[in-house]
């Protein structure tokens, strides 16, 4: 018996498998090889990309008239799986196929969604999405980033951070304000492309880890933007549309979440049944044998927990509310398993070349982004 199961329930037909299959392939040969590297220049080379366009691995739930795969969601958690069995996490390919095409697809016009879906699904655009400010965190309907009406569109002026893709990105999703007296349902989201005048890319900002993805702050110096550039078309649309796909983005993050946790067991029982203490392996010794024990219970609980989140979602009938305790619980899940797990590892457990030590400091964010834990419990406390 291992941690790690089977197909999961949702992804068990032959597409996706065949699909796990190419992804874990495509990852194994061109992502493990190249970690360090990416690390330490802060982003994942565009020729990866591309080559991930190549292979169909991009937006695999766009619709092929738009260049993607015609999959559903469930297939674009495999590739999700997959990239967090080898536990890199700079590709940002979950904010570019996971979050930011599904807006296109759910709101954009059909103009929106040809220019922009296919050049997504090649690999020759790289999306992010700009929500978080400097002095808002998850605070959205604060946010002082504005789009000002002018005749056949907008000016838009505001500062972003934390923004995953934001200093490869191509194609950006801004979050402003075009009614600033209308307080959440002011909110409107433009399609903004990277290379307008006045948009600007601060720091790619130095992390405590994640160090292959480009996070980075972004900036909007009275960038001219046409009409056409409004997501959907109608002003004061983005505050609904961003509750409706955010239980999205935090159903990919806890499927990651569990992904690494069950990782973590599985590196330490490994460890443990070679690495020998006093004659004998560590597995040997009752304490660590229970430690192993709960921490593998607690992977089996969540994975089965998200999984059903999986399922309801592709059902279309997970709630706000289950999706923010999926998150919150299963990246807290993973925090404290990876820990527990790192620490049988003993002093090598704190050594980089020893892959629990990067899971570790990875892990860490998974409880702030997406709306931080405690915003989650909010979410989760209204619904009571």
């Amino acid at each position: 018996m291992t941690t790690i199961a089977g197909p999961p329930p949702w992804a068990s037909d032959s597409d996706a498998v065949a699909l796990r299959e190419t992804a874990r392939s495509f990852l194994a040969a061109e992502a493990v090889p190249r970690r360090r590297d990416w690390a330490d220049q802060r982003r994942v080379d565009r020729e990866f990309w591309l080559h991930a366009g190549d292979l169909g691995l991009l937006c695999v739930a766009v619709p092929a008239e738009y260049g993607g795969g015609g999959g559903t969601f469930a297939h674009e958690m495999v590739i999700l799986e997959e990239q967090g069995r080898i536990d890199e996490p700079g590709w940002g390919n979950h904010v570019h196929s996971g979050i930011v095409a599904p807006y296109l697809v759910a709101y954009g016009t059909e103009e929106q969604k040809r220019r922009w879906l296919p050049p997504m699904c090649s690999g020759e655009v790289v999306a992010a999405i700009a929500m978080t400010e400097p002095g808002g965190g998850s605070d959205l309907a604060a946010m002082t980033t504005r789009a000002t009406p002018v005749e056949g569109g907008y000016v838009l002026n505001g500062a972003k951070t934390f923004i995953t893709n934001g200093g490869s990105a191509d194609l950006v999703v801004l979050a402003a304000k075009t009614d600033p007296d209308a307080g959440a349902h002011g909110v409107s989201l433009f399609l903004v492309d990277a290379a307008t005048p006045g948009v600007r890319r601060g720091r790619v900002l130095d992390k405590l880890g994640q160090h292959s993805g480009d996070t980075a702050e972004l900036f909007f110096d009275d960038v001219v933007v046409p009409a056409a550039a409004l997501l959907g078309g109608t002003p004061g649309q983005g505050f609904v549309q961003l509750m409706t796909q955010l239980p999205q983005e935090r159903l990919i993050l806890a499927l990651g979440a569990v992904v690494a946790t069950e990782c973590a067991v599985e590196l330490a029982l490994a460890y443990t049944k070679e690495r020998t203490a006093f004659g004998k392996p560590l597995f040997a010794k009752q304490h660590i044998k229970f430690e192993l024990a709960e921490c593998a219970t607690l992977a089996r609980v969540a994975r089965t927990f998200v999984d059903d989140c999986v399922t309801r979602h592709g059902a279309g009938v997970l709630d706000v509310a289950t999706a923010s305790m999926a998150k919150y619980w299963a990246t807290d899940v993973q925090c404290q398993v990876v820990d527990r797990c790192l620490q049988l590892f003993g002093g090598y457990g704190y050594m980089r070349e020893y892959p629990i030590s990067e899971m570790y400091v990875n892990a860490r964010a998974q409880r702030i982004y997406g709306g931080t834990n405690e915003i989650m419990k909010e979410i989760i406390a209204r619904s009571l």
